[in-house]
């Protein structure tokens, strides 16, 4: 079983930059993949981009460009971060981690991302 905590959210101005982070601990030798999700208000939640375990990375078309995935490990601990740059107003959310551990998929508890002046 894996099991994840994320930080990095809060209140940016346009055009800023936010870094977002997933530590997965537990059985992190079994994850197969790692994504960033995102859920505006009144939006299906939508991925953004994810990252598999041998690196190989893929991005939302709105976030091509401005967001960057990486992942980082140790022998017990699994990190994966979303760098945002350039955010607009539309990228408000609440962003969700997410891996996919033994054919199961695991989720973060969600943090709040707002992009306003």
């Amino acid at each position: 079983q894996v099991q994840l905590v994320e930080s990095g959210g809060g209140l940016v101005q346009p055009g800023g930059s936010l870094e977002l982070s997933c530590v997965a601990t537990g059985r992190v030798f079994t994850i197969d993949n790692l994504a960033w999700y995102r859920q505006a208000p009144g939006s299906q939640r939508e991925l953004v981009a994810s990252i598999t375990r041998s690196g190989s990375a893929t991005y939302a078309d709105s976030v091509k460009d401005r967001f960057t995935i990486f992942k980082e490990s140790t022998p017990t601990t699994m990190t994966v971060n979303l760098q945002s740059n350039d955010l607009k107003p539309e990228d408000t959310a609440v962003y969700y981690c997410n891996v996919l551990s033994l054919g199961r998929y695991t989720w973060g508890q969600g943090t709040q991302v707002t992009v306003s002046s």
